[in-house]
């Protein structure tokens, strides 16, 4: 019996249960209507068998669920079977087959290999980290405006930093700083801010060129009142020493200080051909009549066409066909080119003398007071005369004994007293103002480079 209980499932007993409450029913309703057709002499008769019948429904009542009970603990406690095993095949094996169906199976350690990164990880560290300098910023105003410099580099600082941090799948996602301690201390970076008008407008810094735009005299101090200490003549250089304001600056012109105000400065950079008005100027400031003959001048060629060009006394214009003649002599011998014009322009009248024209001589060189025209030399070209009187004039009266001088010569310095039209005069012409007159002529000739 036990057996044939646990090779049933829990659909079979309610099957079996089912079944014997509907014979029991069947059986009641065949009574229930026999008693219904009889006469009424039977009634009590009926009465009574239905009472029998509620007596015997009740006692099946108790029976089936004893039955039930007993079905129900060999259901649950099975040899082989489950409910749910017997439940499921009967109640779900539409799912289960859909289930069955997935023949994949769940690897779990690649479900947490997977899932391992989203876990959330503190941990607490203790490194050394750097600490970022500041950048400080000052107004310049001995700078162009806009115009950065750095006056002091930036220094990292060091310091032991405790932190926690916290990661969220393998990536940071905040630190809490529980303790700092610096090691060294941070160095700021200083930049100065230029804030200077008159430096930017001239693109010009303390310690650069600048130029006078008009004949200027150089202040004690920033005030217009105050006593003058040198004239500078205009287009002339001079180097920038102070900005005390944007009036006045401080300047140096050939080691002689003082003040003056910048609206009479310019620069190359605001006056382009600036400087090369100021190398002439810088060559007509070192003519006088105590000037040294036995340096060159520092004239170029076209210096010297434009000084000889359109002369209105050259009325023969000797002169002007023969500029280069001057120029060369000049640089190959050593000798002051326009002292050298000068000596010809005097001696020869403008080249109008009959020396000059008939001898192609425009110095008289060789004449005697006597006999100035008999005595004096002829020259093949006036080119070939200037460069005669330019050797004897280095040679024995401009340079000290033993001067090495061209074609690797020295020079006697027979008439040698002193390199100036003064010593030149000494024993070159008997007349004693000669040297006053030469020097206006060359006066003259320079100051058409202007």
């Amino acid at each position: 019996m036990l057996d044939n209980h646990d090779n049933r499932n829990l659909s079979d007993v309610f099957r079996e249960l089912q079944e014997k409450q509907q014979s029991q029913n069947t059986i009641a309703n065949k009574y229930y209507k026999k008693a219904h057709v009889t006469k009424e002499g039977f009634t009590s008769h009926f009465h009574a068998n239905n009472s029998h019948k509620n007596y015997d429904l009740k006692l099946s009542h108790i029976i089936i669920g004893c039955s039930i009970l007993i079905v129900a603990l060999a259901v649950f406690f099975p040899k082989n079977t489950s409910f749910t095993q017997s439940y499921a095949k009967e109640e779900t094996i539409e799912e289960i087959s859909e289930y069955e169906l997935n023949r994949h199976r769940l690897n779990i350690q690649n479900i947490i290999s997977e899932n391992a990164d989203m876990d959330r990880v503190k941990e607490q560290v203790t490194e050394e980290r750097v600490i970022e300098f500041e950048t400080q910023y000052n107004n310049n105003p001995t700078l162009p405006k806009s115009e950065e410099i750095v006056t002091q580099e930036g220094v990292l600082g060091k310091e032991n930093v405790t932190a926690v941090k916290t990661y969220e799948s393998g990536n940071f996602v905040e630190e809490i700083i529980l303790n700092k301690e610096k090691l060294v201390e941070p160095i700021s970076k200083l930049v100065d801010i230029g804030t200077s008008e008159f430096l930017a407008k001239h693109k010009v810094h303390i310690g650069d060129t600048l130029y006078l735009v008009n004949n200027t005299n150089l202040k004690q101090s920033t005030e217009d009142t105050a006593q003058d200490v040198a004239e500078v003549k205009k287009s002339l250089d001079v180097k920038l020493l102070e900005l005390p304001s944007e009036e006045w600056c401080k300047v140096s012109f050939d080691n002689i200080e003082g003040y003056v105000k910048t609206s009479n400065l310019t620069s190359s950079y605001t006056t382009p051909n600036i400087t090369e008005k100021n190398r002439i100027q810088r060559i007509l400031i070192k003519v006088n009549i105590d000037m040294e003959l036995n340096k060159t001048t520092g004239l170029t060629l076209n210096d010297y066409k434009k000084i000889f060009t359109g002369i209105p006394n050259d009325t023969n214009k000797i002169f002007q066909n023969n500029y280069t003649a001057f120029y060369n002599a000049e640089k190959k011998y050593n000798i002051n080119g326009i002292f050298l014009a000068s000596i010809a322009i005097h001696e020869s009248g403008w080249g109008s003398s009959q020396i000059a024209n008939d001898k192609n001589n425009l110095f008289g060189y060789g004449s005697y007071d006597a006999t100035p025209y008999e005595s004096s030399f002829e020259f093949a070209s006036y080119s070939e005369g200037i460069e005669t009187v330019a050797k004897s004039l280095v040679k024995y009266y401009l340079n000290p004994s033993g001067t090495k001088i061209y074609d690797n010569e020295t020079a006697a310095a027979w008439y040698y007293n002193g390199p100036t039209l003064k010593g030149v005069n000494t024993r070159y012409a008997s007349d004693e103002n000669w040297h006053s007159k030469v020097f206006k002529y060359m006066e003259t000739l320079y100051n058409r480079l202007q």
